[in-house]
């Protein structure tokens, strides 16, 4: 489902006398229907770069990136957004979303995206909201001004909404107490399940422990290194 085949990235610092700082090279990874494959590596190493270049969010400096048929490396803006809308979900660390919309719409936009009916796909938030015992009386609220906790069981709600063949997962167990940690470990067992592709990154041992199936260390990938 996700093919990357000789990736390279390289930032410049345009504020620092145009400096050139290359951060992978040559990477190489697969990731099968039903597979989670987790990113380690050291603090700095690459792994949310090599996310964001998955997504879209960085341009790439040579290779590709296969997801399903649409080669991200050298998609139009238009071909990432509907590969977005339709098959590649991402929960990131961060919930980012436009003040004052509800709760219960944050979560069911990319279903309302798909042209799902307003009435189910609120149905199927609400649904999640329950599931990550995000109390009902914060449904009609927006989710800017919740706890860490709370905010976080929204982006994990909304990632999971649509049943996507490709998941990013970014932390997904990040500021979440031992029972929501849990309701999340089992979504993203469903999914795979389901058959969704999943790259995560984990620094919750026991959580990679349980649902990777192997592991990609990007200091492999990285040109400072040698390798």
């Amino acid at each position: 489902m996700i093919r990357i085949e000789n990736l390279a990235k390289e930032f410049v610092l345009h504020n620092q006398g145009s400096a050139v700082i290359p951060v992978m090279a040559g990477a190489h990874m697969t990731v099968a229907r039903g597979e989670c494959v987790a990113l380690v590596g050291a603090s700095g190493a690459g792994k949310s770069t090599l996310m964001r270049m998955i997504y879209g969010n960085y341009l790439c400096d040579g290779g590709s990136i296969l997801v399903g048929d649409v080669d991200v490396a050298q998609a139009s803006p238009r071909a990432i957004i509907a590969l977005r809308r339709e098959v590649l979900g991402y929960v990131s660390q961060f919930l980012r979303v436009v003040p004052r919309v509800p709760t219960v719409d944050v979560v069911a936009e990319p279903l309302l995206a798909l042209g799902v009916a307003a009435d189910q796909a609120r149905a199927r938030a609400m649904d999640l909201l329950a599931r990550l015992n995000v109390p009902e009386r914060l449904w009609a609220l927006s989710p800017t001004t919740f706890s860490g906790g709370e905010q976080q069981r929204v982006n994990i709600a909304r990632g999971f909404v649509h049943p996507y063949p490709a998941l990013l997962l970014d932390e997904p167990t990040a500021s979440l107490d031992a029972a929501n940690r849990e309701v999340v470990l089992g979504l993203i067992e469903e999914a795979k399940a389901r058959g969704a592709a999943i790259v995560g990154i984990f620094h919750d041992e026991g959580a990679r422990a349980r649902l990777a199936d192997r592991e990609v260390d990007v200091r492999a990938f990285t040109p400072a290194r040698g390798t």
